[in-house]
């Protein structure tokens, strides 16, 4: 019979985030991690970069998992700013809400925000997957180079403005596109990648037919006086 090993347990209440941060960077690091009572503490679990689970019991602050590889994080709680930030692998799973600059600049990897996320989640995005379980603020995908976003409520102002090659799948309404962003057809390649993320966030239940896809018209690539008003 398999032994079940305890999570190793971490109270912030007690251990400095300094030395939790410092145990969970230790070489050839394994198994599972409960960090307690953040109580909106920063860069709480950044920099990871070995096959552990962290469990998060509380809200974070800013950067909460940034710069993630390989790792699982769970956040039960808020997340404040820049949450998975630059994150390159592994998973990234807020059972709440999510600050601004959720995902900013992440090269891979999925990051699951249950809730609602604010302005500009996803900014500058280079191949993460983000599911957003509620709605987005502005300026969300504002130069998202490659990756999905999908959000299963409403988008805010200027989505995808300036986007690049970033996949954009909403089901409720945009409150208004961002220059060089437009609405695309939905061909069954997309369908199936939708439901491959809606089902590894959990919803497997949403009709890919109720999301619409919005993309690049690829009309700033290069400059031209005449596109100075799209700006």
């Amino acid at each position: 019979m398999e032994q079940i090993v305890p999570a190793t347990q971490f109270d912030l209440r007690h251990t400095p985030l300094r030395d939790v941060n410092a145990a969970l960077h230790a070489p050839d690091l394994t198994g599972d991690f409960v960090v307690r009572h953040p109580a909106g503490a920063h860069n709480v679990a950044v920099g990871l970069d070995a096959p552990v689970t962290v469990t998060v019991d509380g809200h974070v602050g800013y950067y909460a998992a940034g710069m993630n590889q390989r790792a699982d994080v769970v956040i039960h709680g808020n997340a404040g700013t820049g949450v998975a930030e630059n994150m390159m692998s592994g998973t990234v799973w807020v059972k709440g809400d999510a600050s601004q600059s959720a995902g900013a600049t992440a090269h891979g990897g999925l990051l699951v925000i249950e809730g609602n996320a604010a302005a500009r989640c996803g900014i500058s995005m280079k191949g993460v997957d983000i599911v957003v379980g509620g709605s987005v603020g502005h300026m969300s995908a504002f130069m998202a180079q490659a990756g999905r976003l999908v959000v299963r409520a409403d988008a805010g102002e200027a989505l995808g403005d300036s986007i690049y090659e970033a996949r954009l799948y909403v089901r409720g309404d945009v409150a208004s596109l961002g220059a060089d962003c437009i609405a695309k057809p939905t061909d069954p390649e997309h369908h199936r990648e939708l439901g491959e993320l809606l089902k590894a966030a959990g919803f497997d239940d949403d009709d890919t037919a109720a999301y619409t896809r919005y993309g690049s018209a690829r009309t700033l690539y290069h400059f031209h006086a005449d596109n100075t008003s799209a700006y």
